[in-house]
């Protein structure tokens, strides 16, 4: 089975082989009832795009379909049913399965529950939120692999375009989420949003606000883990919606001219260093610290007389933001968090590294400082080169790639990464014979400095000597053997 229109191939085939297919039919045919492969399975099928998801779509009970169809795969196999929702899904060889029943569906303004009835097929594509997700496949005897497309969504895939399938201010007002599903599908696919579209989601971004923060952030996860991560934000911000669901990052936006100088608009600087680190990880956590390293660069912005533009300190201050950033959006307070907070607060160190002649001194702290995180960060300052000029980037790059260089000779040699310093408070404690006070933080400052800077070696003896010079100097003696 081939499509072509206009002479373009969509696809070469559409996928049936999958057992849920097979199993799926067999239970329409005995409980009497019509069934369809609907949505997402179906545009990226035709897309030629993996999908690990397929949704069923029954002409009756979505739930005895499920139950039918597990049966006959596995007699031990019970989807989990969602009797208020008539939904039900179970899992198959690494695929996750869902039905629904068709339904119809009406909304209060104030409310993102719809009051649910049966319905038909048609019915149920009605209620879709892009013609593009609206594509049924037929899955019984009499119409098996016969494509139902009752909005164009085929030609919609062919010119890449998303709109809805009804009208756009009723699809968005009925559930606001769509606005951000429609950018983040132009995001994933590279597509563009009907202009009809994208001026409905303009008109009704305020609808947003009555969605959770959880479901918007993990629209905003999905836009930020696209191939072109940019795409997503731009639309974003023309749409309105950024102001409203991340206005840190909206206030990045805009440049200001003062005695014929002007700055970089940090918003277009922040998407060209996502859209750079996006290119060298998938990471989702080091696309958030591409995405806060300047997030702090408003309130510190300042204009120097012969200096120009500074943003002196927007690094401490992005990290002190970076918790209540997570927290607003429901990220997670942890190791993930920890670690976006690290890499906006050390952004800068080593692009100094790359302007001044590195000393051993200066890459110590810099391992020391980052730890077992040096590279997520050295691939952030990486990122963060967004100049037109293509040679002044070359000359950063390879400025730090000696600094790459130089940190794998210095940690070879010195091993400071995560390092302790060889004599601890326990120690301290024993020889002079003291409590926990101030007197051993200081020691132990000093002889972590004193390894840092060069001025002795990372071990025991040499360490222990000096923690008996600093002893002396703060009127502490050895006890006694």
């Amino acid at each position: 089975m081939k499509y072509y229109f206009s002479g373009v191939e969509l696809k070469k085939k559409i996928d049936l082989s999958h057992p849920s297919f097979e199993a799926v039919s067999k239970a329409a045919e005995i409980l009497g009832v019509d069934a369809y492969v609907v949505g997402g399975y179906v545009r990226d099928q035709l897309l030629g795009r993996p999908c690990k998801d397929i949704d069923f779509v029954s002409i009756g009970s979505g739930i005895d379909l499920a139950t039918k169809a597990a049966g006959l795969l596995d007699q031990n196999l019970h989807p989990v049913v969602f009797k208020n929702f008539g939904t039900a899904n179970f899992k198959w060889q690494d695929y996750e399965i869902e039905f629904v029943g068709a339904r119809k569906e009406s909304y209060s303004r104030d409310s993102r529950n719809p009051i649910v009835e049966e319905g038909t097929l048609q019915d149920d594509q009605n209620r879709r939120d892009f013609s593009i997700n609206a594509l049924a496949i037929g899955i019984n005897k009499h119409n098996y692999g016969t494509l139902i497309d009752s909005f164009n969504g085929v030609e919609d895939l062919k010119n890449g375009i998303i709109r809805t399938p009804l009208n756009p201010d009723i699809t968005f007002s009925d559930d606001p989420l769509r606005m951000m599903r429609a950018i983040r599908f132009a995001s994933q696919l590279g597509f563009t949003i009907h202009a009809d579209t994208f001026e409905a989601i303009k008109r009704n971004k305020d609808r947003i606000k009555i969605i959770s923060q959880e479901r918007i952030t993990t629209e905003l996860n999905k836009i930020i883990l696209s191939r072109v991560p940019s795409v997503g934000f731009t639309l974003l911000e023309e749409s309105g919606l950024l102001t409203i669901i991340f206005p840190e990052m909206q206030k990045l936006k805009g440049i200001e001219v003062r005695n014929g100088l002007a700055h970089k608009d940090n918003f277009y600087h922040t998407l060209q260093v996502l859209d750079n680190i996006s290119r060298a990880t998938k990471d989702l956590w080091l696309r958030w610290a591409a995405i806060l390293h300047d997030i702090a660069k408003p309130p510190t912005k300042r204009f120097i007389e012969g200096e120009g533009w500074t943003f002196h300190g927007h690094e401490p201050l992005g990290a002190k933001w970076t918790p209540g950033i997570f927290r607003k959006l429901k990220l997670p307070l942890g190791e993930e968090m920890r670690l976006v907070q690290k890499l906006v607060a050390l952004h800068l160190r080593p692009i100094a590294l790359t302007k001044e002649t590195i000393t051993d001194s200066a890459i110590r702290r810099l391992l020391f400082d980052a730890g077992d995180d040096i590279d997520a960060l050295m691939t952030l300052c990486e990122a963060d080169i967004t100049s037109k000029n293509r040679q002044k980037v070359i000359r950063y790059l390879e400025r730090f790639e000696k600094v790459r260089e130089k940190l794998k000779e210095v940690e070879a040699k010195d091993q400071v990464r995560n390092f302790q310093p060889p004599v601890s408070g326990e120690i301290i404690m024993e020889v002079f014979g003291i409590s926990p006070g101030k007197e051993i933080g200081i020691i132990k400052d000093a002889i972590k400095d004193a390894i840092l800077d060069g001025h002795i070696q990372n071990n025991y003896e040499e360490a222990y000597d000096m923690m008996l010079t600093l002893g002396k100097d703060l009127g502490l003696s050895p006890k006694t053997k």
